[in-house]
């Protein structure tokens, strides 16, 4: 209960201590706080929302989440206070071991805006470990000659807390024989050395029991003890000599396991057991210990396990040799080892967008990406790159961030979707590389209008049709997608012969057929010309128009209104008639240019050729008068008059006019063979 409560006092001072240090920095968006190790799951470790001005709705709304490295997530963000707190219990040592400072690092992403934000949070030690021994019994062997004042290397105690927590000092408790001595160590370590004190007499005494006790700087201080005995032996006047005083190596770290990485020697000129050597590792880490193997009979160094570069590149070992007698040398050990592209580069997608409207401006941004590479130097430098094709480029963002943006607007009209391939590749030789997919639809907008499949629409459509019949069907499409794609046609405003165009005819608004609602007289008229319009279903919605026209056909439905001739009825100088198709209606003596008056016309010249050819006329007249120049005066022969025996059907004849001079010239004229049905009012066109 002493304990817990002392462990318990010391994290609320150093928590307190945390709260009081945490700070945050704006440069390049970087936020650092401290946060003492061991602290229960969910501990306070900063207020992120109030740091970086976030409203809590927007920390909920806009996708925000912490990522960090590594398998392991030790922070988490708290969605209703928008505290960064612990997602994990921390222990600084197993993270930290052989770093002063231990740093985690971890990004705040916020999604729906694109932003990151790096946070650095230092782990700050607590006095939870208590120095301790790789041994806690150690035999040392003495020969009785040795001098006073000789010294013999101890056990030293490893603390993995640092700072004042860490080892501060050593005690030796014993007998007037031997005193304590420490010695500062390269790297400011502490080295405990066993003095002689007092010479050693085997036969008033063989051994000697101590006690070594390391003490670290907490508070309450945490202590460890090694029990140590004294072997004393007779006189050996030779120690072992080590053939070099440091051993320095370089392996590559793909070197296989089991490999012989350096072998020591020493040597011995004492005879018998006073001449045998021993080797053994006096100073080795805990992680060296575990990679390492020395054979204490033939000083190999051997590799047990796999050497990573990235977890380590340099290790210091401390080899000792024996002899029998107790003397010794000691040699340092140097293994660098060297890197090999082993790690290929990886590449995160931190954010990324789904789908993009096509109308985008140019430098959207649809992705954060992340790449990174394990090793180091040229094999660790990560050259990131886009698939070609593909209208998108990378930017460099802050740190091993980089943002995909569109290079230029997209169509989806052309491309629908994008898998855009990111690239990373590192600098090893041959190099290492990876890469990502990103899936982009694209998302229609309104840009496309209606595009008839003709320039222009014309039919022909017989007179007297059915009321509601099909007379053509126009069609026009559209690029776009969804109901911005959907055709809709109408009929443009319009009048016919005063009327509304639409009591003629009707378009179908969904399949673009067009109806004619009444019927069509040709005598009334002529033709249609109207204008389709196919509008889409966007907002606002785009259209275009095409033309339409209409022929209306003729058909026989008229027959010939045989009148009695108007003895009072003359052709003026200005209306003398001509060949067929000689004047047009602008010039002076035109045809008459009304039905009724040309069918009147041809009724009486029909009539009047019939008595000219059958002899008995009795409206007198010369040659190629047909009679008329009795009527009409001397002037008016049949030159004058164009032929329409040629193209009158006579109802309910069967005989085809011929021109009177045929009959003078005695030719008989036969009955034509068929029915040549057309009527006069063709030549009104």
């Amino acid at each position: 209960m002493c304990a817990a409560g002392r462990r318990r006092g010391r994290r609320q001072r150093a928590l307190l201590c945390a709260v009081l240090l945490a700070a945050w920095e704006t440069a390049w968006g970087q936020l650092r706080y401290s946060v003492p190790e061991e602290m229960p799951k969910g501990s306070f470790v900063g207020d992120v929302a109030k740091d970086l001005g976030l409203q809590l709705p927007e920390i909920r709304d806009s996708g925000v989440r912490i990522v960090s490295e590594g398998n392991t997530q030790y922070f988490a963000l708290h969605g209703k206070t928008g505290h960064l707190v612990t997602a994990e219990r921390i222990d600084r040592e197993q993270l930290c071991e052989s770093v002063q400072q231990c740093v985690l690092r971890c990004e705040l992403i916020v999604e729906g805006e694109m932003k990151f934000y790096g946070i650095e949070v230092e782990i700050m030690d607590i006095n939870d470990n208590a120095p301790s021994f790789k041994d806690f019994e150690v035999e040392e062997r003495i020969s009785e000659t040795t001098a006073p004042g000789s010294r013999f290397p101890l056990p030293e105690a490893h603390d993995p807390d640092s700072g004042r927590n860490s080892l501060q000092s050593y005690e030796l408790s014993g007998d007037e024989h031997f005193s304590l001595a420490v010695q500062a160590g390269p790297g400011g370590d502490q080295r405990p050395e066993l003095v002689l004190a007092k010479a050693l007499d085997r036969e008033e005494a063989a051994f000697h029991e101590l006690v070594l006790r390391a003490i670290d700087g907490g508070d309450p201080a945490l202590t460890s003890t090694a029990r140590i005995r004294v072997t004393v032996l007779d006189a050996n006047d030779n120690a072992p000599v080590f053939s070099q005083a440091e051993y320095t190596v370089r392996v590559p770290e793909n070197v296989p396991v089991g490999s012989t990485l350096v072998t020591v020697t020493a040597t011995d000129v004492d005879e018998g057991l006073n001449g045998i050597v021993k080797y053994s590792l006096k100073k080795v880490s805990d992680v060296a210990s575990n990679i390492f193997h020395l054979d204490s009979e033939t000083g190999a160094i051997t590799l047990l396990r796999t050497l990573d570069f990235e977890e380590g590149d340099s290790y210091e070992l401390e080899v000792q040799a024996r002899d029998g007698g107790g003397l010794f040398d000691t040699a340092k050990v140097a293994i660098s080892v060297t890197d090999k592209n082993d790690n290929a580069p990886v590449i995160s997608v931190r954010s990324a967008l789904s789908e993009i409207s096509e109308d985008a401006p140019s430098g959207t941004v649809v992705a954060l990406l992340h790449v990174s590479d394990r090793d180091s130097g040229a094999n660790g430098k990560v050259r990131c790159s886009l698939a070609g094709g593909v209208p998108f480029r990378l930017e460099k963002s802050f740190g091993d961030y980089y943002s995909v943006v569109t290079a230029r607007e997209l169509d989806r009209e052309q491309v629908l979707e994008y898998n855009v391939t990111v690239r990373v590749a590192d600098g090893g030789s041959p190099a290492l590389q990876s890469s990502a997919v990103l899936a982009l639809r694209v998302l229609d907008v309104n840009d496309n209008a209606p595009v008839f499949l003709e320039e222009r629409y014309s039919a022909r459509v017989a007179e007297n049709n059915a009321a509601g019949a099909l007379v053509l069907t126009v069609r026009a499409t559209d690029a776009d997608w969804g109901q911005n794609a959907r055709v809709r046609y109408r009929l443009a405003e319009g009048r016919v012969r005063g009327a509304p165009l639409s009591s003629y005819v009707s378009v179908q608004a969904e399949t673009g057929a067009l109806y004619a609602l009444r019927s069509l007289d040709y005598e009334q008229l002529r033709e249609l010309q109207l204008w389709v319009r196919a509008e889409d279903g966007g907002a606002p919605a785009l259209s275009s128009n095409v033309s339409v026209r209409l022929q209306i056909v003729d058909e026989n439905d008229n027959a010939p209104q045989q009148a009695q001739p108007n003895t009072d009825w003359r052709f003026s100088q200005t209306q003398r008639p001509g060949t067929s198709g000689s004047q047009n209606g602008e010039e002076a003596g035109a045809w008459p240019n009304n039905q009724f008056d040309t069918e009147m016309l041809q009724a009486m010249i029909l009539a009047s050729a019939n008595e000219a050819a059958d002899g008995n006329s009795t409206l007198g007249g010369g040659n190629g008068t047909m009679g008329l120049s009795a009527r009409y005066g001397p002037q008016f022969t049949l030159q004058h008059v164009p032929d329409y025996r040629q193209n009158v059907y006579i109802p309910g004849s069967n005989a085809t006019l011929t021109n009177a001079a045929g009959k003078r010239d005695a030719k008989n004229a036969a009955p034509a063979g068929g029915n040549k049905k057309k009527s006069g009012k063709k030549e009104k066109k």
